[in-house]
């Protein structure tokens, strides 16, 4: 084995050496950056961890550097040296023959990302993927399932630690966010951002510009990286992802669902309800539905096409909670518990808040959804209908008329329950009144007669209903099948937008926003979907409706006897609640509205 350099061994050991924590955010570019890291190996010394990053390919190589001797901080040195294959078998025989007198060098996993880092109340903890599968190909791009994790202590053997007697319980509780279950992450595509907005950058990982509020362990990456442009760091996604190929006229087409959950004011049903006072909302999940001709593999192929791609097209909804601040009383444990307003917000500032910051992820317009019932016996979802009309029309009196927030209100499970009313009709009707008004993304030149067409998606339809699942995704699901059409007729394989139920497409698609939905449910309300479309459609036998009680008891169930449990799992693996000696033990807090609303007293207006 042929000897480092002289000069090279003195880099590396003054690498290997070096306390000093990786560049700040605005760090110049580098070379290290730009190198795509996708196989890693764990290696460990009495003193510290070894990471080993490469390439699909293993030619080239990047060496991360985690101390093992100081408990209660973190101490990651992030080598910018790349290595080729045999400098990396020279690096670890060197680092091998010095730690031989402490037990030597032992390589302990392979695996496929870190997650991120994480303490409680003694050492730090990482977290990293084991196991991966692939769900998806978007341009060339593979988007990978988390199929398993493995949670590593830091701390090396004989390093004294301060014992606490609650650590256990915290690790148990961080334990409950299953990571296997509706997590995604990509090497090489940014699946935090939509397709509109990633091919309207230049191609290279160093352009990332993730949007963090859907990275869904951001925490967890912030505590051991300071740039998110580094190599090492990999955004996942919470949420739902699933992609299908179908022929249309002789056409194959892959068709792709992404929903992204924010991790903002994120938990569970009846726990996160409304808006906090940052104008964050719960259940808020954004659906991208991506409609692309099978035949082309790449964005960025041919070279000098890039950003013009037309085999690429791009669908965005949005469905969150009411943004304003109400809740439910759970104590009653009554199927239906009431519906409270809970602060009076004569500026409906949080809404403000919540629509500025759809103005500057969408654009304009914001057309909202509202699902609520209208007329009850017991009034309970019109008293949300009636203060989000409210809210609605006091905002829009600030903003100019070209940017108001457009608001359809319908009560569709009245419609639904009505011998003389067409819910899908109805639907329909909304969703072309949308997809005329918003548009949607497509890279590339329209067919002639459509020309005059704008390219891109600009605005957004906000779905609700009191939970945003059931009469949400039925929603979602028709306005989909309505973009799907446009979006087949802009690619040129349908000659008019419109595509009937029953067919091979709708079926396929509805098959996929069934699990979309189901997948949301769960995450949320603790049960899969109590009404689907085939309530909506006035088609489903009594066996469905057997169905939709059994998974009404469960929600039920969920929402009254694990929903604080799983709470207190999500503060803690988002870093709402960070543990310390010197305050309340999360499940001794009476409440966790503190966690999420800091300054609720501050008015802001609406930015126009």
């Amino acid at each position: 084995m042929s000897e480092l350099k002289s000069e090279q061994i003195k880099n590396v050991e003054k690498s290997l050496n070096s306390t000093n924590t990786i560049e700040p955010l605005n760090a110049p570019k580098n070379e290290s950056e730009g190198l795509i890291l996708n196989k890693f190996s764990l290696y460990e010394t009495k003193t510290r961890f070894y990471i080993l990053g490469t390439n699909q390919n293993e030619e080239k190589y990047r060496v991360l550097k985690i101390d093992r001797t100081v408990p209660e901080e973190l101490i990651i040195t992030d080598d910018d040296v790349i290595y080729s294959k045999q400098e990396i078998v020279q690096l670890l025989a060197m680092i091998e023959d010095g730690n031989k007198i402490s037990g030597g060098l032992h390589r302990i996993a392979r695996f496929f990302g870190i997650i991120g880092f994480v303490k409680f109340l003694e050492g730090y903890y990482m977290i990293i993927i084991t196991k991966r599968s692939a769900v998806a190909l978007l341009g060339g791009h593979y988007i990978y399932h988390i199929d398993d994790t493995l949670l590593i202590s830091i701390p090396g053997q004989g390093v004294k630690i301060d014992k606490k007697q609650n650590e256990a319980k915290y690790l148990q509780i961080f334990s409950q966010v299953d990571l296997t279950k509706n997590c995604y992450f990509s090497y090489t595509y940014d699946i935090t951002c939509s397709l509109q907005h990633n091919l309207s950058r230049k191609p290279g990982r160093q352009n990332f510009l993730q949007n963090e509020m859907f990275i869904w362990n951001y925490y967890l990456l912030k505590n051991g990286f300071k740039s998110f442009k580094s190599s090492w760091v990999l955004p996942i996604i919470h949420g739902f992802v699933d992609q299908s190929k179908i022929s249309i006229y002789g056409h194959i087409v892959n068709v792709t669902l992404i929903a992204r959950r924010s991790r903002h004011f994120a938990g569970a049903r009846f726990l996160k309800r409304g808006v906090n006072d940052e104008g964050y909302v719960a259940n808020d999940v954004e659906t991208e539905q991506i409609v692309h001709d099978a035949k082309t593999t790449s964005f960025y192929l041919p070279p000098g096409r890039y950003g013009n791609k037309p085999s690429f097209t791009s669908f965005l909804q949005h469905r969150g909670s009411i943004p304003l601040y109400w809740s439910q009383d759970t104590s009653t444990m009554a199927p239906k518990p009431p519906i409270h307003v809970n602060v009076v917000d004569p500026y409906y500032s949080a809404a403000a808040l919540h629509f500025d910051n759809m103005f500057k992820r969408y654009g304009f317009p914001i057309i909202v959804l509202n699902l609520v019932k209208t007329k009850e016996k017991t009034k309970r979802e019109s008293i949300l209908l009636d203060e989000f009309t409210q809210a609605v029309s006091y905002l829009n009196q600030t903003l100019p008329q070209s940017k108001q927030i457009k608001y359809i209100a319908w009560d569709m499970a009245r419609a639904s329950k009505s011998e003389d009313q067409d819910v899908i009709g109805i639907l329909e009707d909304i969703a072309e009144y949308v997809i005329n008004t918003t548009g949607f993304f497509h890279s590339g030149a329209e067919p002639t007669i459509n020309a005059m067409r704008k390219s891109g998606q600009t605005g957004v339809v906000r779905t609700n209903c009191v939970d945003c699942l059931d009469r949400t995704n039925a929603a979602q699901f028709v306005i989909g099948k309505c973009a799907l059409a446009h979006q087949l007729y802009a690619l040129g394989i349908l000659s008019h937008p419109s595509l009937p139920f029953d067919t091979d497409a709708v079926n396929l698609l509805n098959a996929m926003y069934h699990d979309h939905g189901d997948t949301i449910a769960l995450q949320y309300g603790g049960s899969h979907l109590v009404n689907t479309m085939e309530t909506y459609r006035k088609i489903a036998p009594w066996t469905s409706h057997s169905r939709d009680m059994i998974e009404s008891i469960r929600r039920y169930y969920s929402n009254s006897f694990t929903d604080a449990e799983k709470q207190n799992a999500i503060n803690l693996f988002l870093g709402n609640y960070i543990p310390s000696d010197d305050q309340p033990l999360l499940w001794e807090l009476p409440t966790d509205y503190h966690l999420h609303n800091k300054n609720n007293q501050v008015m802001r207006p609406l930015r126009s």
